[in-house]
């Protein structure tokens, strides 16, 4: 969690809208509840400073339009935060992660730590870690 936390600090600190996205299925699927979910993801947001998280409740074969691969919710929070997503960068460890940033037109990163090695399509970048994702993300800008 540290290098969450200084990686999130780092990014904030630089100017950067910071937006959780995740797929949780397991709402749809009956093991988790909303409320439960919620608590967590308002503990990750104090902690990690995020301005906003998106949250999609539903399974496959929901055919949704905000279930990661798909750009849904990167696009909605785009619109409401009014961000660039050209200027942005999708932070993630799924194959889906990487395959949502790039279809909202977003550079992309692979935390491989916990998540998957190799994925198609191929991120932008390989971090072991968020905050290792953060540093390559600074020094992009600074180019």
């Amino acid at each position: 969690m540290a290098g969450a936390e200084r990686g999130c600090s780092s990014l904030r600190a630089a100017g950067y809208v910071l937006v959780m996205v995740t797929n949780q299925p397991e709402i749809a699927r009956g093991i988790q509840r909303p409320e439960s979910l919620g608590e967590i993801n308002r503990w990750l947001s104090e902690r990690l400073w995020i301005h906003s998280v998106k949250v999609c409740p539903h399974d496959d074969q929901d055919e949704c339009d905000c279930r990661k691969p798909k750009p849904g919710m990167i696009l909605e929070a785009a619109e409401e935060l009014r961000i660039d997503l050209r200027q942005s960068y999708l932070v993630g460890d799924r194959w889906r992660d990487v395959e949502a940033g790039r279809r909202a037109g977003c550079r992309t990163v692979l935390i491989t730590g916990d998540g998957e090695e190799t994925v198609e399509p191929t991120p932008d970048f390989t971090a072991a870690s968020l905050a290792e994702a953060s540093e390559w993300i600074l020094g992009e800008v600074g180019r």
